[in-house]
């Protein structure tokens, strides 16, 4: 089944993962922001679903997360959903191609999905932050280029960019840890080509 990695219909075993995926990242940001981490780690659980189940299931349980934030952290989150489906469906569809298969290419999916984290996220920082990203070590880098002057979506990037190379890494390495530590009798019930029912 070539083409069920767009499949809409999802599985018994993806209805019940998006809820978990969803805790997880929830937890991650928890955890980062009560230890001051210069991290978001908000993605686990979106990370881990996309290697479960696929770029569907991941954007969705990326979606649903910020949904979860805006109603119940912060609004703005709403609008930064847009990179958290950016985030699930770059790693479903590298993790559907066999592309993760190690703690290195877990780093370079890492990478892959900074650079699309950034390429979203910068242009809302831009609009309702004035480039910022709300990360104490990215706006430090961010408020030394503006006092430089250099352009301000230059120095958004980058301030997105510095903060998302460790907080993408550091997520699909543990995502992938936790992949590798569920049993195959577990992983198998997410794959696109098993047998299971489709609703």
């Amino acid at each position: 089944m070539k083409n069920s990695m767009w499949s809409l219909k999802l599985s018994t075993s993806a209805l019940v993962l998006i809820p978990a995926a969803v805790g997880i990242n929830y937890i991650g940001k928890l955890f980062a922001g009560l230890l001051k981490l210069p991290l978001w780690l908000d993605a686990i659980g979106t990370v881990l679903a996309a290697m479960l189940a696929g770029p569907v299931v991941g954007a969705i349980c990326g979606a649903i997360n910020n949904v979860i934030y805006g109603l119940t952290m912060d609004p703005i989150s709403f609008i930064y959903g847009l990179t958290s489906i950016g985030i699930g469906l770059s790693v479903g569809v590298l993790a559907h191609r066999g592309r993760i298969t190690g703690i290195g290419s877990a780093v370079v999916v890492g990478l892959i999905a900074a650079v699309v984290s950034t390429v979203i996220s910068t242009p809302i920082n831009i609009g309702f932050w004035g480039g910022q990203t709300g990360n104490v070590w990215g706006d430090l880098v961010f408020a030394w280029m503006a006092a430089h002057h250099f352009p301000v979506w230059m120095s958004s990037t980058v301030d997105e960019f510095i903060v998302d190379v460790p907080d993408k890494i550091a997520t699909v390495i543990v995502a992938y840890g936790i992949f590798k530590g569920l049993p195959q009798k577990m992983t198998i019930l997410f794959r696109h080509d098993s047998q299971t029912e489709q609703l």
